[in-house]
């Protein structure tokens, strides 16, 4: 190996890990509010379980839309650095308006703000696959994930600890703090990857997808119709019987076991293949619904929360994984921020429509409906094919 490449593999390196950092300094700042953000927007702001499904399934929307137009740009301008940074700011922005808002509809044009910062995603993702090899690329972003969930963690700890003395608001601008130095993480150590010029960038489109892509695009989209915000089973809890003090504790259970299975389920990929893993976080996901249908005990929803961590640490790096591989590789920001589009429109009816049910016929409807698509979405993936 000649210098040129060992200087390339370190500069690769060095740009995973600064893409880690930086997500761990947000998630810390977003997880900071997370836990408490059903409960301010129920109890303090007047806001029904509907308006919590509508508000949250806004925001899922939000996220892939801004990924599919940053990733199309992305690609046509051949810049990635500036969507990270500016996604990031976003963020802490938003969490400043949180603070001042006064009633539900205040917290909207925010949401929108802080769902739209997401717009970092794809390119992001981009740069991470095209600073991997298909034998580590699994590895990267389950790093990325762990990362991610290791600063919601502690996020959470530092909201159990300060909530009860500052309130909501003063805990929300401080929130804003730690996404400001991710930007500067950003803007001062990872390099631009040069990518092919504008006039040889031809667009990304549906059409374009290869069978596997549209496939799988649409195994997850019937997914996600299922897949409501966490939100709901932080509600659920409420209602089995936790104390709202106790909710934090339940979401730092499910970030902390979502931290210490996210790169572990990356390695796996990279050794037996996306497909399974994909395939292990369906049924994961199903074992979450069937527990809080079934099991009805304070331990049962405590493991509950951790087999919700299982599924999110098999499911976010993998599905990642799968579909920059899936993707032309000149085109990756596009295929992934097209991907986490159809996933985002399909969010926003999912969480609205469990909100309506849950109101109308009781918690447990919107646990069946989705037990009924994660079913039909694990059925799909056997008609995937790995590249």
């Amino acid at each position: 190996m000649n210098k040129k490449e060992t200087g390339a593999q370190k500069e690769n390196k060095k740009t995973v890990r600064t893409f880690a950092a930086s997500s761990f300094l947000n998630d810390m700042g977003s997880d900071m509010i997370y836990p408490i953000w059903p409960l301010f927007l129920t109890t303090v702001l007047g806001a029904n379980m509907a308006i919590l499904g509508l508000v949250d399934g806004l925001g899922d929307a939000i996220v892939s839309i801004s990924q599919a137009i940053s990733g199309y740009l992305s690609d046509r301008m051949g810049k990635r650095k500036v969507f990270i940074w500016t996604g990031y700011m976003f963020g802490s922005l938003s969490r400043v308006g949180y603070a001042f808002s006064t009633v539900w509809q205040h917290v909207i044009p925010f949401r929108i703000l802080d769902r739209a910062g997401k717009m970092r995603g794809a390119p992001r993702d981009a740069l991470i696959a095209d600073a991997s090899t298909n034998e580590n690329r699994g590895r990267s972003f389950g790093l990325l994930r762990a990362m991610d969930n290791l600063g919601a963690f502690v996020g959470i700890i530092i909201c159990i600890l300060l909530v009860g003395m500052l309130g909501y608001r003063n805990l929300f601008l401080i929130a804003a703090v730690p996404s400001v130095a991710a930007v500067l993480l950003i803007l001062l150590i990872v390099r631009e990857r040069k990518l092919p010029e504008k006039k040889l960038f031809k667009g990304f489109s549906f059409r374009g997808m290869s069978r596997n892509l549209k496939l799988f695009t649409l195994l997850s989209a019937f997914f996600a119709l299922g897949s409501f915000s966490y939100s709901f089973l932080l509600i659920y809890a409420t209602q089995f019987g936790f104390q709202p003090a106790f909710v934090p504790v339940l979401y730092m259970i499910f970030t902390f076991a979502a931290f210490v299975f996210s790169l572990p389920f990356g390695k796996l990929a990279d050794k037996i293949g996306r497909k399974p893993v994909m395939m292990i976080s369906f049924a994961l996901w199903g074992m979450v619904c069937a527990s809080f249908i079934f099991l009805h005990s304070y331990l049962a929803v405590m493991l509950t929360f951790v087999l919700y961590g299982m599924h999110k640490g098999a499911l976010e790096p993998v599905q990642k994984t799968f579909v920059s591989e899936l993707s032309p590789e000149k085109l990756r920001a596009s295929g992934l921020g097209a991907y986490q589009m159809v996933i985002g429109i399909c969010a926003l009816p999912s969480s609205f429509a469990a909100g309506m049910l849950w109101d109308a016929y009781g918690m447990l409807v919107p646990l069946y409906l989705s037990l009924g698509l994660t079913a039909i979405s694990f059925a799909m993936m056997f008609f995937i094919r790995e590249k």
